[in-house]
């Protein structure tokens, strides 16, 4: 297994000074952050594109290739993670429509991986999202074959603020969800980014789905999940996940990794592993978020050399 982190927290940072932050750091790949250029971000992380894929060249495309290459880093993807499903019919085309730039890019870049959300109609059950996953993604996964780039979705429910409420702005939470959207999707191009700690407060198993989706996943997330069972007690689980739980860097919360790091070796998972911050505790200045990386990369280096 080869340990990286995903760029989106290096939100201060160009390609380059992110690459070398990276590498300063003795990590060996890196999930980068590739959002449209805007000015307006709708939430925390999102927003952040050190490579603009829609403007990619194979001049450009060259060059942040040699720059890696002297750092000694990889690039382990390209990540975008909107709702492909969003009940705003142009919101939803213009995700879509930037997620085909990634596959686009991704393939010249020879990494040939993109990592996402399936995305959900948070009004609507499972029953309703199943069909338009059928009519959104099939199109997609399929064009994403023909590239020879893979799909990894993450199992983050995106259900943390009001504006995120009933249900979530994506359906892959769960191992059940999963074998439903599988049936449907039935791809080798089509996969898991694995992520522990939305398992976590979710109160699902995060280990044995390791061993049942061995063959599907695409993309390892290190981030912790730190669960305050004072505040769930007098909030209940029917409230906003934020009320009673927090990020948190690896090693800081509730994940139990060295037992997740030998579930990975159980399996024969050999690819790329990624440290995904968002621990509100390392957020005072731009220095205490590179610190937040050494911490992360200095635990986690107990399980992944």
């Amino acid at each position: 297994m080869k340990l990286g982190i995903v760029s989106a927290i290096f939100d201060q940072s160009n390609f380059e000074e992110m690459i070398d932050i990276v590498a300063e750091n003795g990590l060996e790949c890196v999930e980068v952050a590739c959002w449209p250029i805007r000015n307006n971000v709708e939430r925390r992380y999102a927003g952040v594109s050190h490579i603009d894929t829609k403007k990619l060249t194979k001049e450009k495309a060259e060059k942040i290739l040699s720059y890696c290459k002297e750092k000694k880093v990889e690039i382990s993807s390209l990540a975008y993670y909107p709702n492909l499903l969003d009940e705003n019919l142009e919101k939803r085309k213009e995700a879509i429509k930037h997620l085909y730039t990634l596959i686009d890019a991704s393939k010249m870049l020879g990494v040939n991986m993109v990592t996402t959300f399936v995305g959900r109609l948070q009004n609507k059950p499972v029953s309703d999202n199943l069909a338009e996953v059928a009519k959104v993604w099939k199109p997609i996964v399929k064009y994403a074959e023909n590239q020879g780039v893979r799909i990894g979705i993450e199992n983050c429910p995106m259900l943390f603020t009001e504006n995120e409420w009933p249900g979530g702005q994506n359906i892959m939470t769960s191992p059940s969800n999963w074998r439903k959207v599988f049936e449907i999707i039935d791809s080798d191009f089509f996969g898991i980014n694995y992520d522990p700690s939305h398992f976590i407060w979710q109160q699902i198993d995060y280990i044995k789905p390791l061993y049942e989706f061995k063959d599907k996943i695409f993309h390892v997330h290190y981030k912790d999940i730190k669960v305050y069972q004072d505040k769930l007690k007098d909030v209940g689980v029917m409230a906003l996940p934020l009320e009673y739980m927090s990020p948190k860097l690896p090693g800081l919360g509730d994940v139990d990794w060295d037992k997740y790091v030998s579930a990975l070796t159980d399996i024969g998972f050999n690819g790329y592993t990624c440290i995904e911050v968002e621990d509100k505790a390392f957020e005072k200045d731009y220095d205490d978020v590179k610190k937040s990386i050494k911490l992360s990369t200095n635990y986690l280096r107990n399980f992944v050399i």
